[in-house]
């Protein structure tokens, strides 16, 4: 009796698991999520850095950003040979998951098929940092899609540096990039385009152990 029951739940198991790869292999769809806040005033801050990298991937691409869908901006098409849904949430940075969430839900993605990028102040400038999972790291964010998504999800962090002397950390991310730090912050961008290229085809492990560090380090 007891051997039956065993052979019971793993039939039931193996049965999830199936429908699971299934599911995945049917959609197939990747979500490409920068975060920034909406607005002109905010557009060149360094909190919109991963607003600049959505739209630097799309240009790069051909994809148009002009639909708003679950309060987002969204675009679609391929890259890499996937299928991939971009977007920038135009819920303001610290409700990011209230865009999404709905998204996730609405086109149906798995979670491990979600990247968020988004702007790191322990990161020096033009450092990237690409993980398979994690936590906020108190990126208020990061904390509203974990809410949303729980923490299984790709995210790619690039480094905007610490504020100088005593300037408020919030303060400090609505400010926005100096005429001298836009030259690596334009190399940072195009190497996060590159490094999702590889992300997408490849997977995230060779994408992280190519493309993690700091642009001024590899010169380029």
């Amino acid at each position: 009796m007891a051997a039956g029951w065993v052979r019971k739940v793993r039939e039931i198991f193996s049965q999830q698991r199936r429908d699971e790869e299934e599911r995945h292999i049917s959609n197939g769809k990747v979500l490409i999520a920068g975060l920034g806040n909406p607005g002109r005033k905010y557009q060149k801050n360094r909190h919109n850095v991963g607003f600049m990298a959505v739209e630097q991937l799309a240009g790069a691409h051909g994809i148009s950003l002009s639909r708003v869908e679950q309060r987002a901006v969204v675009g679609t098409g391929h890259i890499a040979g996937r299928s991939v849904i971009l977007a920038k949430p135009q819920t303001y940075m610290n409700k990011s998951g209230d865009a999404i969430g709905p998204l996730v839900n609405y086109y149906k993605i798995d979670p491990a098929d979600v990247l968020v990028i988004y702007d790191d102040l322990d990161l020096p400038l033009g450092t990237l940092r690409l993980r398979e999972q994690g936590g906020a790291g108190g990126h208020n964010g990061m904390k509203s899609i974990i809410h949303h998504l729980g923490n299984g999800f790709p995210r790619l962090r690039l480094g905007i540096d610490r504020p100088p002397g005593r300037m408020p950390p919030a303060a400090y991310v609505l400010q926005d990039f100096g005429d001298e730090e836009w030259p690596i912050v334009e190399q940072m961008l195009d190497r996060a385009v590159k490094a999702i290229g590889v992300f997408l085809r490849d997977g995230v492990e060779l994408a992280m152990s190519r493309f993690n560090g700091s642009v001024v380090e590899n010169g380029r």
